[in-house]
């Protein structure tokens, strides 16, 4: 079953999400964030498959109905994202996911791909309604994380070859978590590139690492949330 799209409030304005409902009655919440595509079927399909699984996922739309047909447009779409606009949404939609009948968790977990990499890490560290933080490849210019408020454990998923969250940045990440004492998993998966658990691109998708990755972020939300 499908999930659907619903409004989150936003001052004046309304904001789309995209809500899926767990298939076992209530389930664990997830947040949902986009790469710089914009909240395209991919995305959906992952609030579906977490769906599927007993969680309740959403992904709301932080390019307000936007989508982007080609890299160039994509890279400006997240250049001039509003971070603070974008921290509004987030608390809205944790809050109405925590307040929705199919949810069980007294937190919710984030995961994020690509530019919604970066804000999962982000909002793990300024929003405590956040119990664990996942990170497929996270890059934003200009999303900088205070790492010493990070205040759940996290778990991210790297590419060998990725010209964007590359293995220096990751290196540095990890070593930066590792002296703050923030619990976190880092694993990069070889002969990879950038976005290969998008099955929507085939050019990048790796099956291989896409379903690891699968099942260790569901069992990562189990054990922490």
């Amino acid at each position: 079953m499908a999930g659907s799209r619903i409004q989150l409030p936003n001052g004046d304005a309304a904001t789309e999400a995209y809500l899926a409902s767990s298939m076992s009655d209530k389930g664990l919440g997830v947040v949902v964030l986009q790469e710089y595509w914009g909240l395209v079927p991919h995305i959906e399909q992952v609030c579906d498959r977490f769906a599927c699984e007993g969680f309740t996922a959403m992904a709301p739309d932080l390019f307000q109905g936007e989508v982007a047909g080609d890299p160039d447009d994509a890279a400006t779409l997240m250049q001039a994202l509003n971070i603070k606009t974008t921290e509004a949404i987030l608390r809205k939609a944790i809050l109405q996911l925590l307040a929705h009948p199919a949810v069980s968790s007294q937190k919710v977990g984030i995961v994020g791909f690509c530019m919604g990499g970066q804000l999962s890490l982000l909002a793990a560290t300024i929003n405590p309604a956040i119990g664990a933080c996942v990170d497929y490849y996270g890059i934003h210019p200009n999303v900088r994380p205070v790492l010493r408020d990070l205040h759940c454990p996290m778990i991210g998923f790297f590419a060998e070859r990725d010209d964007y969250a590359s293995p220096e940045a990751v290196k540095a990440l990890d070593e930066q978590l590792t002296i703050l004492g923030k619990p976190h998993e880092f694993i990069t998966y070889p002969n990879t590139d950038h976005a290969f658990f998008n099955d929507h691109r085939p050019e990048v998708y790796n099956e291989a690492a896409a379903k690891d990755s699968w099942l260790r972020m569901l069992k990562f939300f189990r054990d922490n949330l």
